[in-house]
């Protein structure tokens, strides 16, 4: 059940994702967050430039892995509460 709920919440989270990164706050903030970034790499010594690279990957790959799991427990979550108020008024 649960997988079938991820596959079929897959397309849904995607389509709910995507406004959400053209949003012009989110943008600005990106932004500031990437020239930060770039003043870091250029601050490091090349040695740690990898690490750095590493840590940015991790960070984005936990990113993706939190959104998907925050918005597969809120269809979690409705379906728990539909179930309820289903129950309950029969």
């Amino acid at each position: 059940m649960i997988e079938s709920l991820e596959v079929l919440a897959e397309p849904l989270i995607r389509h709910r994702l995507e406004p959400l990164y053209s949003n012009s706050e989110l943008e600005q903030f990106s932004s500031e967050c990437e020239q930060y970034l770039k003043i870091i790499r250029e601050s490091l010594p090349d040695n740690l430039q990898h690490t750095l690279f590493l840590y940015e990957d991790a960070l984005t790959s936990l990113q993706t892995v939190l959104e998907s799991k925050i918005y597969l427990q809120g269809f979690k979550d409705a379906l728990y509460l539909f179930n309820e108020l289903h129950i309950q008024m029969n």
